[in-house]
């Protein structure tokens, strides 16, 4: 899979943590081991392809194929790593976690584009 479609498989995946979020079904405990199992089984796909996705994407940017600086990959990958926990137990303010989810948009955005 090419850095284009990773790209555009993690912001369809982005979409789809806003409307888990958004659903607000924070779990009743945070030790509720279920509902634990439940989040790692589904966000494991999604690490997988965001670690595969920050290693092309850095490795694009080093050939300078892309307007984007590491350290700008390395913080999209960090924060979608952030927003794939608090979707599903909500521990954030919703201001907070939108403007994690638009950084992450645009730096997609701006990747695409450029490629």
């Amino acid at each position: 899979m090419n850095l284009m479609q990773q790209t555009e498989q993690l912001k369809e995946h982005l979409e789809h943590l806003k409307d888990t979020y958004e659903a607000n079904n924070p779990p009743e405990s945070k030790k509720d081991k279920q509902f634990f199992q439940m989040v790692k089984e589904r966000t494991k796909p999604v690490y997988e392809l965001l670690a595969e996705w920050e290693e092309n994407a850095l490795q694009t940017v080093k050939e300078r194929k892309v307007n984007l600086h590491p350290q700008q990959v390395t913080s999209t990958r960090e924060n979608m790593e952030l927003l794939l926990l608090n979707s599903y137990y909500v521990d954030v303010k919703r201001k907070r976690y939108m403007e994690l989810n638009h950084s992450i948009h645009f730096i997609f955005n701006q990747l695409l584009s450029d490629l």
